[in-house]
């Protein structure tokens, strides 16, 4: 059966995944969701010398430490960033690239650079005074139940100001270019972060695309859902 890399978002950790992962292995996937350093079960390791370069290393580490090849590799978020980088590295190792509500950046770009001012002029002064940058408020990211506000209130973590600004950098286009990819976008409600993505690619028939009726952390308010259009990309 197919293999699945999870990468989840800012301020997030593997256990973003907890809902979707037992979908996916329920039908016989091999399902890695590792969390990012500083991030999740690997907040111990915090600290703003962490910059975006780092998360793809993780990302390409667990490609190597386990050997993977023939991998759907789905980035949510910030991660969009990640795998976009990773995918530099590992074009030969990938089935297809999935951004789930992601940034999709060009060469030379850094997530900052796709951010509304506001949103921007806010990170950068957080960032630049302490190193660090706190989650978004979670009414942005869709989340309205009380057990899901909960649950991520209490697991999520400041994340490093440089793993937003520091640029992603492509030494492959071509070979990133030829490889499969799937753009989903939470819609209701969007953030509006991700409409520039999709006015771009909606239509080029190079890429899937697809939606889904719910707040930017699909995974947690409709994993059913996630995970059956995870499932057609394999």
């Amino acid at each position: 059966m197919g293999t699945y890399v999870l990468i989840h978002g800012g301020w997030g950790g593997g256990w973003n995944w907890r809902r979707v992962t037992p979908l996916l292995r329920r039908a016989g996937h091999e399902v890695h969701t590792p969390s990012m350093t500083g991030l999740g079960d690997r907040a111990h390791l915090a600290g703003p010398h962490i910059d975006l370069e780092t998360h793809i290393r993780d990302v390409v580490s667990v490609f190597e430490a386990e050997e993977l090849s023939d991998v759907v590799l789905v980035g949510h978020s910030y991660a969009g960033m990640v795998i976009t980088g990773a995918a530099d590295r590992l074009a030969d190792r990938i089935r297809r690239l999935v951004y789930l509500d992601a940034f999709v950046p060009e060469h030379g770009k850094a997530s900052t650079d796709y951010l509304a001012p506001a949103r921007a002029v806010h990170l950068h002064e957080e960032g630049r005074a302490s190193g660090l940058v706190s989650m978004l408020p979670l009414p942005v990211l869709g989340l309205t139940q009380p057990e899901d506000v909960a649950w991520v209130a209490r697991r999520s973590v400041k994340q490093s100001y440089r793993t937003f600004t520091q640029p992603v950098t492509l030494q492959h286009p071509e070979a990133t270019a030829a490889i499969p990819k799937t753009f989903i976008q939470c819609t209701t409600p969007a953030t509006g972060t991700f409409d520039q993505f999709v006015a771009r690619l909606r239509n080029d028939p190079a890429w899937q695309y697809h939606e889904i009726k719910t707040g930017h952390m699909a995974m947690m308010t409709e994993p059913e859902q996630l995970a059956e259009l995870l499932l057609a990309q394999a």
